[in-house]
């Protein structure tokens, strides 16, 4: 809205928005996913300058990789004259975030044949980039490499994505290694994604040893006994399904219901698990018997 009335002021009084207006103007439309305004952006720039500045060319990849266009973000990637570490990193974390882990790969390569250093930010994109590509093997060289190559202290970012990496490859006791080994040894973040990695893979040897960390870090939450009920739920464990309930029980801890919230018309609804007093309730069970009908015709 403020850059709208911008260009108003400029057709009547000459007022033109400099770079780090237009900066500003394509972050906001990158927060909010805007192509329509950061297109417009663009557009405008392509008609009235020969050559972007290379912060303005930052902000175009990086508007263009938040609404998903790759392919745009790319373009103009290619087509920017001076790039700076900060384009690198734009486009290799834009290519690691929308499962490009490959390209992503060879952009860090060309970055290195390009003679520009990397830094802590690079290898979150490409630590994301391998994760979500499957990459492992790479993706734990390219961690490895951060101290001992580029002397780059792994930070929690960086530990939360080889922690997702390993957790998504089933490689959860390298996982656990890794975690014990870092400076985060006590981070509650890191060792709850290690617990939903074993329910996820139904390793209950691991899952206990990281429900009983968890447990011991913070007592007073009742995430790590419902992951461990869970997990035991998944392997057939009732006995362990059980004993986990129990201990729940026991430490006085209380689990806050589950619950979604969706937007109709500009009006939140909040829906909560077990809750049957909503003032719509008779029609929500309703449809949702529909539904149930539905679904049953579709799968005979």
């Amino acid at each position: 809205m403020v850059y709208r009335e911008m260009e108003v002021m400029e057709n009547a009084f000459g007022i033109r928005p400099d770079d780090f207006t237009l900066a500003s103007a394509l972050a906001a439309c990158a927060e909010l996913a805007s192509i329509q305004y950061g297109r417009q952006i663009h557009a405008c720039l392509v008609r009235t300058r020969i050559d972007l500045d290379v912060g303005v060319g930052n902000s175009i990849i990086n508007m263009y990789a938040k609404c998903g266009c790759i392919a745009y973000a790319h373009h103009v990637f290619e087509r920017l004259h001076n790039r700076n570490l900060v384009s690198w990193n734009t486009m290799i974390v834009a290519l690691g975030n929308h499962g490009y882990g490959k390209n992503a790969v060879e952009s860090f390569e060309q970055m290195k044949t390009a003679g520009v250093k990397p830094d802590a930010v690079t290898f979150i994109g490409l630590l994301t980039a391998c994760s979500h590509a499957g990459l492992v093997d790479q993706g734990l060289a390219y961690y490895n490499s951060m101290q001992e190559i580029h002397s780059i202290s792994p930070k929690i970012e960086h530990l939360s994505c080889l922690v997702d990496m390993l957790g998504r490859a089933g490689r959860l006791q390298e996982a656990e290694v890794y975690v014990k080994a870092s400076p985060f040894v006590n981070d509650l973040v890191i060792w709850g994604s290690l617990l939903s990695s074993c329910r996820l893979h139904k390793d209950v040897i691991v899952g206990e040893r990281v429900a009983r960390k968890l447990l011991e870090l913070q007592p007073s939450t009742s995430s790590p006994y419902v992951l461990l009920s869970n997990l035991y739920a998944s392997d057939g464990r009732w006995d362990g399904v059980a004993e986990a309930r129990r201990l729940l029980k026991g430490s006085g801890v209380k689990k806050e219901p589950g619950h979604s919230i969706i937007e109709i018309k500009g009006i939140s609804e909040k829906f909560t698990a077990g809750d049957f007093l909503h003032a719509r309730i008779e029609e929500i069970m309703e449809t949702l018997d529909i539904l149930n009908l539905k679904t049953k015709k579709f799968h005979l």
